[in-house]
This record gives C-alpha cells, structure tokens and sequence, in this order.
C-alpha cells in the first residue's frame, strides 16, 4: 500500500512538473511561458540593484518566508540600488518581471 502510494505521488509531481499547453481558439496548442517585460532590466549584484527602463514602476523585494522588506519606486531611467540586507535569498518583482536573488 505504502509503495503504491508513494508512485501515485510520484506520478503527480511529473504530471505538475511537465508545461502545461492551453488548447487555443483555432485549435493551435500555445505552451504557457513566464511572461516578461522585455523593456525592463534587473542587475543584482550582491546588495546592489541595477534597474533600467521601468520608470514609474514600482520595485518590490520579498523575503522567501513572504515577509515584505521593501518597496522603492524607479524614478529615472537607469536606477541604481544599494541594499542593506541580511545573508539570504529574496524575490524582486518590477512590472512583469520576477527575479530570485541571493545576498551572500
């Protein structure tokens, strides 16, 4: 029984694993892919954020426990950021686009 189930849990986690496909209106199968803003660039490096071509965006940095650590709005063009984080991993999100990162 145990073994069994232990393959049915298996089985599920390829099944999530796998692309899931979305059936298209013309009968055309569309693969789902992140969607990105391709206008927006993020550098990390280390404790320092390197921004370009999300004015007006609002930069958001998240702790992988889903604790907010900050919010900074890009005000110009090419911004830069310096971070004075503890030793972790963090998520970033501008506009559409959603960065993991890690201070060392």
């Amino acid at each position: 029984m145990l073994k069994k189930l232990r393959i049915l849990i298996f089985v599920f986690l390829i099944f999530l694993a796998a692309p899931m496909q979305l059936k298209a209106s013309e009968g055309e199968r569309i693969a789902m892919e992140q969607i990105e803003d391709p206008s927006i660039n993020v550098v990390v490096n280390q404790s320092r954020l390197i921004v370009s071509g999300a004015v007006g965006e609002v930069l958001e940095i998240v702790s992988l426990t889903g604790n907010p650590i900050a919010k900074i709005k890009v005000e110009s063009p090419i911004q830069r950021i310096e971070l004075n984080l503890p030793k972790g991993c963090y998520i970033l999100k501008v506009g559409k686009v959603v960065r993991k990162f890690a201070v060392r």
